[in-house]
C-alpha cells in the first residue's frame, strides 16, 4: 500500500482532509429550473480507512472518471449539479443500502440484505472485487465499518439528491432528473453486451417507466443531431437512483445517461484526451436543450408554483 493511497488524494494530488466531504451541490446560475443532474460515481477522494489490498490506480478503474466535469456547464442552464466525492468502490450510492455481500463481512448483517445482480458479481453496495474478479480486500469488513460507510457517505448523498429533487418539485409541481455515468467502450466480461463495441451514449429509462417517453426521445434526438450514436435501455436501463426517483405519474422524471469513455479519455491511462473539451461543450448544449424543454413544460402547466 502506498502512502499516497493511505492519505487519500484527489485528482490534483492534494491530501484528503480527515473528514471527507461526501457530496457537492452546485447551485444554478440565475433562477432555478426543476432540473437536477447527478454524478454518483465520479468521486475520486479515497477515505483513509478504505484499507484496500489493491493500488489506487486499480481502484480508479472503477470510477466514472471526470463525468462531474463533463457536466460542469449544467448549472449555467439553471440546473442543480449533485456529485459524489467518495469513490463507488468504497460505497456505491447507486445501490440499495440492503445490497450487501455476505462474503465481504466478518459477521451476519443484522438488517435486511437483498443482493442485486450486480451485487452477486461483487459490485453491490460495497464492492468486493474489481473486474475481472480482482479482490479489493485481503480481509473481511466489520458490520460497524459497513454501517459507518452507509451513514457517513451513502446516506448524505441520497439526502442531498432527494432534497434537490423535492425542493424543485415543491416549487414547480414537476422535476426532471438526469443521472450521469460513463461506460467502457467495449462491453466487459459479465455485461449483457460482453465483447461488443458500444455506442457513444446509452440512455436508460427502466424500459419506459422512469420518465415520460418524450423526455427520453428529446435527449436521444439532441445527441443524434450532434452526430452521436445513441442506444436506449441496452446494456444499461437504469439502476437504483433512477428507479427510486423516476415516478412520471407524480411529475418526477428520471433518465440515466451513460457516456462511452473513449469519447473523452484514454481508457488505458484514464486521462482526458483532446476531445474532452468538445464533449464537455456538447453536453453543455444538451443541458441547454433539456432546460428549454423544461421551460416549455412549465409554461404548459401554468409556470412555477
Amino acid at each position: 500500500m502506498t502512502e499516497q493511497f493511505l492519505s487519500g488524494t484527489e485528482r490534483t494530488g492534494s491530501a484528503t482532509p480527515p473528514e471527507v466531504q461526501p457530496v457537492t451541490c452546485t447551485a444554478p446560475q440565475g433562477p432555478a429550473l426543476p432540473l437536477v443532474f447527478d454524478s454518483p460515481h465520479s468521486g475520486s477522494v479515497y477515505p483513509p480507512d478504505f484499507d484496500a489490498a489493491v493500488s489506487i490506480e486499480q481502484l480508479r478503474r472503477g470510477e466514472d472518471r471526470l463525468v462531474d466535469e463533463l457536466f460542469a456547464h449544467a448549472p449555467r442552464h439553471a440546473a442543480v449539479l449533485v456529485a459524489a466525492r467518495f469513490p463507488r468502490t468504497y460505497i456505491d450510492p447507486n445501490r440499495l443500502d440492503s445490497d450487501l455481500d455476505a462474503a465481504l463481512l466478518d459477521a451476519p448483517w443484522p438488517h435486511e440484505a437483498v443482493q442485486s445482480a450486480a451485487g452477486q458479481r461483487g459490485h453491490g453496495l460495497i464492492w468486493r472485487v474489481l473486474d475481472p474478479d480482482v479482490p479489493i480486500y485481503e480481509r473481511r469488513l466489520s458490520v460497524a465499518e459497513a454501517r459507518r460507510r452507509i451513514e457517513r457517505f451513502w446516506r448524505p448523498y441520497h439526502q442531498a439528491l432527494q432534497a434537490a429533487l423535492d425542493d424543485a418539485h415543491r416549487r414547480h409541481g414537476q422535476v426532471w432528473h438526469v443521472n450521469c455515468h460513463s461506460m467502457w467502450s467495449i462491453g466487459p466480461a459479465g455485461a449483457p453486451d460482453a465483447g461488443a463495441v458500444r455506442p457513444d451514449f446509452v440512455l436508460g429509462d427502466r424500459g419506459g417507466i422512469s420518465c415520460a417517453a418524450e423526455f427520453t426521445a428529446l435527449v436521444r434526438g439532441a445527441l443524434q443531431d450532434m452526430g452521436y450514436s445513441v442506444a436506449v435501455n441496452h446494456p444499461y436501463a437504469g439502476a437504483e437512483l433512477v428507479a427510486r426517483h423516476g415516478r412520471p405519474a407524480q411529475g418526477r422524471h428520471s433518465l440515466q445517461i451513460e457516456i462511452n469513455r473513449s469519447r473523452y479519455m484514454d481508457e488505458r491511462t484514464l486521462e482526458a484526451h483532446t476531445d474532452f473539451g468538445v464533449l464537455q461543450a456538447d453536453l453543455g448544449r444538451l443541458a441547454g436543450h433539456i432546460a428549454a424543454y423544461v421551460r416549455s413544460q412549465l409554461q404548459g402547466i401554468g409556470g412555477a408554483r
